[in-house]
């Protein structure tokens, strides 16, 4: 339905990928603008990047590949282990879809940095007991 709405873009993180590109022409006006923008050019290459991973890949190999195409739709398809034009091998996703993702990811990001305080899981004391340990904590006299 997404699909059908807003249309397709390449899929496999690519169209995030070369999205990224549009950002090479931004300067920041300070060095934490610049900051910014370098962490968001790094962020949009992550989906590509993980894919290739995930595939057993060397993510950084197929970063430098794409790096090297100037064709928009050119990625990698994790399936088959090559090198393909993603909309003509029906690698797609909606645009809606991606769109939306980028737009709730950079909420998310603008949340975080914005807030004064953040409650998070504190995963480094946690026992494999399921069950409390014997004894009422503060009954004893």
């Amino acid at each position: 339905r997404a699909a059908v709405e807003a249309g397709i873009v390449a899929g496999g993180g690519v169209t995030l990928f070369y999205a990224a590109r549009a950002l090479d022409n931004v300067k920041g006006a300070n060095e934490d603008q610049q900051a910014g923008i370098n962490l968001v050019k790094k962020a949009l290459q992550a989906p590509v990047r993980q894919i290739a991973e995930n595939a057993g890949m060397d993510g950084a190999v197929v970063v430098g590949k794409l790096m090297d195409s100037i064709d928009k739709n050119f990625g990698f398809n994790a399936q088959d282990m090559i090198y393909v034009d993603m909309i003509k091998s029906g690698i797609i996703d909606p645009t809606k879809v991606v769109r939306t993702a980028l737009q709730n990811a950079a909420s998310v990001a603008s949340l975080i940095i914005t807030a004064e305080a953040m409650i998070v899981d504190d995963t480094s004391d946690k026992e494999d007991s399921a069950m409390p340990r014997g004894g009422m904590g503060g009954m004893d006299f």
